[in-house]
């Protein structure tokens, strides 16, 4: 078998994806010790997007085990069967290839049925040779259904680091919160969401408008029409349909409210709350997963079921925030990249150690 960890060279790292953000904040800066290898293409042969991931093949595992030191599993195994997974997992015993599998989600946001994702967690949390998650709950709930010990490292900046705090559209002085429902994929609750807004916004002390936020082309255009005739019938709500987004202006959308409500089902971890964390933007969350453990100071949970409960939530969260487009949030922004860039080496040097820990 080859020798993986070699002081002449970079730990070689295939995740999947490689090319995700987040994925790609997990190295050092300025350093060459750990190299994420770039995505192959798809199984499918597709070029222009990563999945169905190749990596996850035992075909791919055998052909590249002398390219590959580690390989690094974040998303993506819904693309696969669960004997694919096992032959994948076999490829890697025999190649003598440690894995390493971050827990994102104990429930998969793309998915109604949980049925073969808990198959999937079922084969991969036992076999990883070592494991990694967000917040303490997750890592807790994965030593009681598996017990083993996953790691809890933070999740790294979303936002791009040159974004300018300042609101694509100015505001009048009424505070904002917004909901973005996005393409209403299977863990968006749209429909409770806006119904439960329509309701709370009237008990909120503080003048508010809400914005539900909602792209183009949605997986589900019933529960669009649904979500239109609540919010034509509250003076307090308008809609906002348009083409997905980039980052530039998904982040232009978050910093021109106060608040973001958060529209989930179900879920483990939410990157959306990171990003409104890097842009001052205080969440307001349903009990979902660990999302509030994310980070607590910055996040109200309310009751989707209970309108009061979330009119006072709102509150809540309006007096953590700052004005969209104020200096004050200009600050806030400011001072949470700075503790980004800082928290970036922690998080890149504890993979570091992981992956060499699995080395050895």
């Amino acid at each position: 078998m080859p020798a993986r960890l070699r002081p002449d060279r970079p730990i070689r790292v295939a995740a999947v994806p490689g090319g995700h953000p987040y994925v790609r904040s997990l190295i050092e800066p300025g350093t060459a010790s750990v190299e994420i290898l770039p995505d192959p293409p798809a199984r499918d042969g597709a070029t222009d997007r990563w999945w169905p991931p190749a990596m996850l093949t035992a075909d791919w595992i055998q052909g590249h085990s002398d390219e590959v030191d580690v390989l690094h599993v974040h998303f993506g195994m819904e693309s696969s069967t669960t004997a694919e997974l096992s032959a994948a997992i076999d490829a890697l015993r025999a190649t003598d290839t440690p894995f390493v599998y971050t827990v994102h989600d104990l429930e998969n946001p793309q998915l109604t049925d949980q049925s073969v994702h808990r198959e999937h967690l079922d084969l991969v949390v036992p076999a990883a040779d070592a494991l990694i998650t967000l917040t303490a709950g997750a890592s807790a709930e994965i030593e009681r259904r598996w017990g083993r010990t996953a790691r809890v490292i933070g999740h790294p900046r979303v936002a791009a680091d040159e974004l300018a705090p300042t609101p694509l559209v100015a505001g009048d002085g009424t505070p904002t919160a917004v909901v973005h429902l996005r393409d209403l994929r299977p863990n968006i609750d749209g429909i409770g969401t806006v119904r439960a807004l329509a309701d709370a916004v009237k008990g909120v002390s503080t003048p508010l408008r809400v914005i539900v936020d909602v792209n183009e082309n949605v997986r589900d255009e019933e529960q669009l029409t649904a979500i239109a005739s609540i919010v034509d019938a509250s003076p307090l709500l308008s809609l906002r349909r348009h083409p997905r987004y980039d980052d530039a202006e998904l982040a232009a959308s978050l910093l021109a409210a106060e608040v973001a409500v958060l529209p989930y089902r179900f879920g483990t971890h939410s990157g959306w709350a990171e990003l409104c964390w890097d842009l001052g933007v205080p969440i307001v969350t349903p009990p979902v997963g660990y999302i509030a453990e994310q980070h607590p100071t910055d996040s109200v949970v309310f009751d989707a079921a209970d309108s009061g409960s979330l009119a006072s939530a709102l509150g809540a969260a309006l007096a953590l925030a700052t004005p969209a487009g104020s200096t004050a949030r200009a600050a806030v922004v400011s001072e949470r990249r700075d503790a980004r860039r800082a928290e970036r080496i922690v998080i890149a040097r504890e993979h570091e150690g992981i992956y060499r820990g699995v080395l050895r």
